[in-house]
């Protein structure tokens, strides 16, 4: 009967362990978010169509565009990361994400599971000042009109009360273990590593901002085990922007490398688009590149008591990491 009663108690404190679900596991936020959950004591639930197996998590195949992999992936849940990355191509991004945002919907409403969206900022267009929360959608591109589209799904769903969900977006990221899914990662820190000199995209003189992926990770979990943060959109931390230029010379500090950065013209991209299909993807953001990018995390912040980790600090890290690798 002991046995028994012990039992029974192990299973109902068990039971009281939250289970964090990760849709989309091997990406880049991802891997940041593994351990911050690992951090926490949470049941980490990891699904991808090729789900990753990492130590002390359950992985699950699935495939976020059939409703009923997700719905079976999601049971169980108490929160839900949707932290998917799709090919970077405007038609498929138009043909999927809708799917995949109405399946991600109704398996949440289902099962009761809180929804954090990994969101980023390409519905708010070209933009003079400070990008807010508050900032109107006003994309440019056609993959900031899938962006907005499917931001607006969720959004009636979080007015309607159908369910708990926060919206988290974020720019362009920078930081340890990320490379191929950053272009700080790509044109500056390995660059460096290999000896070369830094590029960037049509002009390295104009603000723009980064978010940190180790921050960004933490943010994540905050909003998602804190009720105020949901039927809201925030802002991941980010630092006050700063050039290219700025960027390149602290890296440059840090990798043992050359200060300079040569700027790709942007005619020049648009003939590499000729024969690169992501760069062709990638030629109707270059706004971003031509023209200040202030992304404000000011609401997250205050909220949160959050301090952003400082350029020079995040700049160290990710360097130390760059030249660990082999």
């Amino acid at each position: 009967m002991r046995c028994s009663f012990a039992l029974e108690i192990n299973n109902i404190l068990n039971s009281k362990i939250m289970t964090h679900t990760i849709l989309g596991a091997n990406g880049t936020i991802a891997t940041e978010l593994i351990p911050v959950l690992k951090k926490h004591n949470v049941n980490i639930r990891l699904v991808s169509r090729k789900p990753q197996n990492v130590e002390g998590t359950e992985s699950v195949t699935a495939d976020a565009l059939n409703s009923e992999e997700i719905l079976s992936a999601i049971l169980g849940s108490d929160v839900v990361y949707l932290v998917i990355g799709i090919a970077y191509n405007a038609k498929i991004w138009k043909e999927q994400w809708p799917v995949i945002m109405r399946n991600v919907i109704d398996a949440c409403k289902a099962t009761g599971a809180k929804l954090v969206f990994f969101d980023n900022i390409y519905m708010y267009g070209k933009t003079d000042g400070i990008i807010t929360e508050d900032t109107p959608y006003d994309y440019i591109s056609k993959k900031g009109r899938v962006r907005a589209d499917v931001a607006r799904m969720l959004l009636q769903e979080m007015a309607a009360g159908t369910l708990k969900a926060t919206i988290a977006r974020a720019t362009d990221f920078y930081g340890p273990r990320v490379m191929d899914k950053s272009f700080a990662g790509l044109m500056i820190f390995d660059k460096m590593k290999k000896g070369s000199s830094a590029q960037w995209f049509i002009n390295a003189d104009v603000p723009r901002s980064f978010n940190y992926t180790p921050d960004a990770a933490e943010a994540l979990f905050i909003l998602a085990t804190n009720d105020k943060s949901f039927g809201q959109v925030w802002h991941l931390p980010s630092a006050d922007p700063l050039t290219t230029r700025q960027f390149v010379k602290l890296a440059a500090e840090y990798m043992n490398g050359s200060e300079k950065v040569s700027t790709l013209p942007k005619w020049l991209l648009k003939v590499i688009g000729l024969f690169n299909p992501f760069m062709k993807e990638a030629y109707e953001m270059n706004y971003q590149n031509e023209f200040p990018l202030h992304f404000s995390s000011a609401k997250f912040e205050k909220a949160f008591k959050f301090t952003p980790t400082s350029f020079a600090d995040g700049i160290r890290e990710t360097s130390a990491w760059h030249l660990s690798k082999d």
